[in-house]
């Protein structure tokens, strides 16, 4: 949300220079854009302490090796969200480079929301449900399709945001974004209707994926129908962008923990053949 301030300011390079303020590591004076792009340094500082906090405790304190491995990743794409953030304002905001780093934010966010569910009491303590899918596809391939989709809208909007290409391949992978998160919802909630661990988080990346077509349309309207002469970013266009890319993180990670959640307790089935051996081979 921070970052989206800056980007609905045009907030980008009111500090020119990085890692320092103005020459210097103290806090600058807060007015005008200044005020968005400080704070959000300050908030990828402390997410950045966070982290290593959240690394060292799972190395020494987490016996899964898959977990260690995790917070890793969380660490590494910290790190490398810190270092594009950085060339954004050194290379002046390329849309390439602006775009990764909104990428790169997107990726940590969802490790970290992943960190918390495998965390949590209730991954822990309860026990799976196997309920093996044997539909084609399968509900496990449908949210790693919808994570995908989601991943090119996410990509295409950041472009656009930062002036990198027009706005209608946005709108247009949103209707496909829409289709292919509907339909997994809908596999999910009519097929898996009694497990909870599934079922929740299908129907909140539905309620969620409504929300973010709306503010979506909101943001195009204040954007690209009242706001393209505008002398300054107004505030109707902030807040409607703001939200849609915080509704947009949101769902995004919402769909990473249903793709979790159906790994989990909605494997896969697969059919057992031996190589080689016919019907007739087996009766015998």
């Amino acid at each position: 949300m921070a970052g989206a301030l800056v980007t609905s300011n045009d907030a980008g390079l009111s500090i020119p220079d990085w890692p320092r303020s103005f020459g210097s590591f103290s806090v600058p004076p807060l007015h005008g854009g200044v005020q968005y792009e400080w704070s959000h340094r300050a908030i990828a500082g402390s997410i950045i302490l966070l982290t290593i906090s959240l690394s060292t405790w799972t190395f020494f304190g987490d016996g899964r090796r898959w977990m260690k491995w995790l917070a890793a990743a969380a660490l590494g794409t910290v790190i490398t969200q810190a270092i594009l953030g950085g060339l954004t304002v050194l290379l002046l905001q390329p849309p390439w480079v602006s775009s990764a780093h909104a990428g790169v934010a997107q990726t940590f966010f969802c490790i970290a929301v992943s960190i918390a569910v495998f965390t949590g009491r209730r991954w822990v303590e309860e026990q799976p449900r196997a309920d093996f899918d044997q539909r084609r596809p399968a509900l496990f391939t449908l949210t790693l399709l919808s994570i995908f989709v989601l991943y090119v809208q996410l990509i295409l909007g950041a472009m656009f945001r930062h002036h990198g290409m027009s706005w209608w391949p946005h709108v247009i992978n949103a209707a496909v974004v829409a289709v292919v998160l509907v339909w997994t919802a809908i596999r999910a909630i009519t097929s898996y209707l009694e497990v909870e661990a599934v079922r929740r988080p299908a129907i909140g990346m539905l309620g969620l994926m409504v929300a973010q077509l709306c503010l979506g349309f909101l943001a195009f309207v204040t954007r690209v129908m009242w706001g393209r002469d505008a002398a300054q970013p107004e505030l109707p266009m902030v807040i409607a962008t703001v939200s849609h890319v915080a509704v947009g993180a949101l769902l995004l990670a919402t769909t990473v923990v249903l793709a979790i959640q159906v790994w989990r307790h909605v494997p896969v089935a697969f059919e057992e053949r031996a190589p080689g051996r016919d019907q007739k081979t087996v009766a015998a």
